[in-house]
């Protein structure tokens, strides 16, 4: 589990094709303190399986699955990404609950520029919007963010010079793309619903 909020940015350091999908090497500093062999991290919101660290990068496996479903295959070397390690039960909630699952990926159509920070408007698949409410949560990149307004498949999100300045969505312009976890909370209860109506 994650917070959506992004502790640091890293940069890929090595990218290597491998039988299963690719190899990735991200340098970093923060995330590193305390991280093991076998823990989660979260890297644009894509939850992974830390296989080696040192002092100063980690390395992950990306399946083909993982790289079809999220925006990770894009990357070059040199991309920054959001990086959070995974929530400790003694740590503040400070976004939502996130798994790290991505299920779309989102297309920034607009990034316009509101004060010190921005406004951004994304299209999403459509199936995905029964999830997505005005004022309601939505994790772009593995970060914590509010819809600000919806009109068909298209959000509009606002974001605080913070968040500009510490993800990527502040490097990010249109037709950029950003990886896409709606709100589990919705997805519980159309489940709940679901079950009930079927009983």
């Amino acid at each position: 589990m994650f917070t959506g909020i992004v502790e640091e940015l890293g940069t890929l350091k090595e990218a290597e094709d491998t039988s299963t999908g690719k190899r990735f090497m991200i340098a970093a500093r923060q995330v590193l303190d305390e991280l093991k062999i076998g823990e989660s991290i979260s890297v644009n919101g894509v939850c992974l399986t830390v296989v080696f660290c040192d002092k100063d990068s980690f390395c992950l496996n990306l399946v083909h699955e993982t790289l079809d479903r999220s925006n990770l295959g894009e990357l070059k070397m040199g991309s920054q990404v959001n990086l959070e390690r995974a929530l400790k039960l003694s740590t503040r909630l400070g976004g939502h609950i996130l798994q790290g699952h991505i299920e779309t990926i989102g297309v920034i159509l607009e990034k316009k520029k509101d004060g010190d920070g921005a406004m951004i408007t994304v299209r999403l698949d459509s199936q995905w919007m029964k999830y997505c409410i005005p004022k309601g949560s939505i994790a772009l990149d593995g970060i914590s963010l509010t819809i600000a307004s919806i009109s068909e498949n298209i959000i509009k999100v606002a974001l605080i010079p913070h968040t500009l300045d510490q993800t990527t969505l502040g490097i990010k312009d249109k037709s950029d793309t950003v990886n896409i976890e709606t709100d589990i909370i919705g997805k519980y209860v159309e489940s709940l619903l679901y079950q009930q109506s079927n009983v």
